[in-house]
């Protein structure tokens, strides 16, 4: 079994139209997980069908007993998030500001602040007609989105070893923080999508930086490539170009997908591009799919597709 993250160091560089156009376009029995617990899209876009949710319970929160407390205002000092709050000589915790650090139920001298568990978030199992997902939403306002989308993995790698699948395809979360690193780490490949723009170049820098260090190698797609010539060349260049410190690491750019009004169209419609009419940009990505399968099985792609 394999598993695929597509990438971005940015948000909005079409990382999900790829990956929705190659759970598509890829015919093997495959899991699909959407790691982007911020903005879920890909159910979007695949039209996934919720078949089952649970509540995802991760970190406490405080809570004052206001029969126990005394006002001693000892939690209010010892907050660094502000998330106690003083109004009329009493006090109340801010739960949306809670860290759950636990310190000021340590503090308090009469103990009537105690911990309590929160809910997050939601973790869903939905059907395509490309195959299963596996999603989530983080609740406004709360942490923990590695941890989410740690849950999302592991659900989507069991569902893989029970059905056989042959490929786990993910959708990442953009940039390069917590949801990031547990999106990549332990996958087979990632596929990081840029747009030829600086912001682009920096995002796709960072993001492969972060892969290196978790040894996930990586291949490049340069999304809207036609839209700045001289930025993509700068891309190919960057990729091309050995990082100090790492043994000839070069990163092959393996698909350029050109601008294309049918990718407007298929999103306003919520479809994914490649069900469209043919086009450029169908063509492009067909490309990209049986090369992301070739780098994936070492040059057999093309019995795989």
């Amino acid at each position: 079994m394999k598993q695929v993250a597509v990438v971005s160091g940015k948000g909005g560089t079409g990382k999900t139209t790829v990956a929705a156009s190659l759970a598509v376009l890829w015919k093997q029995k495959k899991i699909l997980a959407d790691c982007d617990v911020d903005a879920s899209n890909l159910p979007l876009v695949l039209r996934a069908r919720v078949e089952r949710e649970e509540p995802f319970i991760a970190g406490k929160v405080a809570k004052i007993d206001p029969a126990l407390c005394r006002n001693s205002g000892k939690c209010f000092e010892a907050c660094r998030f502000e998330a106690v709050e003083q109004a009329n000589g009493s006090y109340t915790i801010n739960s949306l500001a809670c860290e759950g650090c636990s310190v000021c139920a340590l503090v308090c001298p009469q103990g009537a602040i105690t911990m309590h568990e929160v809910q997050s978030g939601r973790l869903f199992e939905s059907s395509t007609a490309y195959g299963p997902m596996v999603h989530a939403a983080l609740e406004p306002g709360r942490e923990n989105s590695g941890k989410l989308v740690t849950s999302v993995r592991d659900t989507a790698l069991e569902r893989a070893r029970e059905s056989d699948a042959e490929i786990i395809l993910i959708d990442g979360s953009p940039g390069i923080g917590c949801p990031v690193i547990a999106s990549l780490s332990g996958v087979d490949l990632a596929l990081v999508v840029v747009e030829p723009t600086l912001t682009g170049l920096q995002g796709m820098e960072r993001v492969m930086a972060v892969a290196r260090h978790f040894g996930v190698p990586c291949v490049v797609c340069i999304n809207k490539a036609d839209l700045s010539p001289p930025l993509s060349a700068r891309i190919e260049q960057q990729c091309g170009t050995p990082v100090p410190g790492v043994d000839s690491y070069t990163t092959p750019v393996i698909g350029k997908i050109p601008f294309d009004r049918a990718v407007v169209e298929a999103n306003s419609r919520l479809i994914p591009v490649v069900e469209s009419a043919p086009s450029r940009v169908t063509r492009a990505l067909e490309a990209l799919a049986a090369a992301v399968l070739s780098r994936l099985y070492e040059g057999k792609g093309a019995e795989k597709a």
